[in-house]
């Protein structure tokens, strides 16, 4: 890209992480998402090429690191699994930020063990694969046991959720549970060890498929936690059926107008080695730069869900910045047998 288009794209990264910040302090929305604006701010602190964007993320996130520890001094006798998934996350990102809290790290180790794989992910990655039959919430807002079909409280018929995204979220867990408290509830390798069972996957022209947009971000995470939230290359013949997956629908993002799964997908790609002179990297590139609002974000700004403002706007950044690749390798060297390429 030229000198005139870098100078745009840094100044694009600048307004968004400024969007991101802003809104992180906003008490309610921290309240909600404070740790998912932690991971936010440490990954782009820890593997960002350009110097001043790590240095600024870095200095943003340890602010945002010293109020979440402050609103949490101690894990609550009455957290359930998904408090403890997200504390362990937020956790985690406040001590790669530089805010660390030992006590509290070993109250999180304690209290992860009291709950079950299938408290965490809907299911047990040790003996099945990512189930069909788990219910989204329901309308009126009931939450459903797997297996039923119609709403408990207002007996409306219930939706059930993606394979890909009950998977998605497992990954993550399993990887930042396993890497800070050693365990939650199952370990990663029994979660990654489904990826040769959700193949293949939802092809480019079946558009109306409900899986289609959960299948490619169950596969960008699948590269995120294969290469440690972008601090590693992968090489593409170790998934050659994600890599070309991917490459078939970054078109697709940009006819859908997506520009947060545009981001997911312009990260993953140049994690398999793909360069700015690349033409569907560039296509992607040039995509972002044309589709950042007034405020700096990305996505819709009339979203009632800060979630899904300042998300689409954390992936374009992921999308648009330059990486500092630390050499090819796996998360987990002893996981590529399970990869079943």
């Amino acid at each position: 890209m030229s000198g005139n288009k870098l100078s745009e794209r840094d100044l694009a990264i600048k307004r968004g992480l400024g969007f991101i910040y802003r809104t992180a302090c906003d008490p309610d929305n921290f309240a909600l998402y404070g740790y998912d604006y932690l991971f936010c701010f440490r990954c782009i602190a820890s593997t960002s090429k350009a110097v001043e964007l790590r240095r600024t993320a870095l200095n943003l996130g340890r602010e945002l690191a010293r109020q979440w520890r402050q609103e949490h001094p101690e894990v609550l006798n009455d957290a359930d699994a998904d408090d403890i998934a997200g504390l362990i996350i937020g956790s985690y990102a406040a001590d790669r930020l530089g805010v660390r809290d030992d006590v509290f790290k070993r109250q999180l180790r304690e209290f992860a063990g009291r709950f079950t794989p299938r408290d965490y992910f809907y299911f047990d990655p040790s003996t099945e694969p990512p189930p069909k039959d788990v219910p989204e919430e329901c309308e009126c807002g009931a939450c459903n046991s797997r297996g039923r079909r119609t709403c408990r409280r207002c007996k409306r018929r219930l939706s059930m959720m993606s394979s890909y995204e009950v998977w998605l979220d497992a990954l993550t867990r399993s990887f930042i549970g396993e890497r800070y408290v050693d365990r939650l509830g199952s370990s990663f390798a029994n979660v990654i060890k489904w990826l040769p069972s959700m193949r293949p996957y939802p092809k480019y022209e079946d558009r109306e498929n409900p899986d289609l947009d959960w299948a490619v971000y169950a596969i960008t995470h699948v590269v995120y936690t294969l290469n440690n939230y972008s601090l590693y290359n992968l090489s593409p013949s170790w998934l050659p059926q994600e890599y070309a997956f991917l490459k078939r629908n970054l078109k697709r993002a940009i006819a859908m107008d997506d520009p947060e799964m545009m981001g997911e997908l312009l990260d993953a790609l140049k994690s398999f080695g793909l360069t700015e002179t690349h033409p569907l990297i560039r296509k992607g590139l040039r995509y972002l730069l044309a589709q950042q609002n007034f405020d700096g974000s990305w996505g819709d700004t009339e979203a009632e869900d800060i979630y899904q403002r300042y998300h689409p706007t954390w992936t374009a950044i992921d999308g648009l910045r330059e990486y500092a690749w630390r050499g090819e390798r796996l998360s987990f060297q002893r996981l590529k047998p399970l990869l079943g390429s």
